[in-house]
């Protein structure tokens, strides 16, 4: 079932936020200070693309403070307004009863979005 939501998932613009997380966090990578941010966008972007069978979970031996700290600036640079943008489209796809599976997944995509440090894709 998961293969199929995945594909009906990349038909309906999973290939579009896949790219743009892919951009994001290649050029986030360009500098020193933004490759934790753009490896964190990376591993975003590969959720993006195949929502369906992938769980985030809370990793029980994360950066302590350090990922308290990392979080708090990626909610500035941007993570509020993909976060934001993912429970846009979660509203839009719960209107439909077909459309629920899909706004599950964008606001799981979201939360992993808010605070992506100290969690991980599995």
């Amino acid at each position: 079932m998961s293969i199929i939501g995945n594909l009906i998932w990349i038909v309906f613009g999973g290939i579009f936020i896949f790219l743009e997380y892919l951009i994001a966090g290649l050029l986030m990578c360009f500098t020193i200070v933004g490759i934790p941010f753009g490896i964190k966008i990376i591993q975003l972007s590969v959720l993006a693309l195949f929502p369906f069978g992938q769980k985030v979970e809370h990793n029980e031996h994360a950066g302590g403070c350090l990922s308290i700290i990392l979080n708090i600036i990626w909610i500035f640079i941007g993570g509020i307004w993909i976060a934001l943008t993912h429970v846009l489209f979660a509203l839009l796809f719960a209107i439909t009863i077909i459309g629920i599976p899909f706004a599950a997944q964008h606001m799981k995509l979201a939360g992993f979005a808010l605070t992506p440090f100290g969690k991980s894709i599995r």
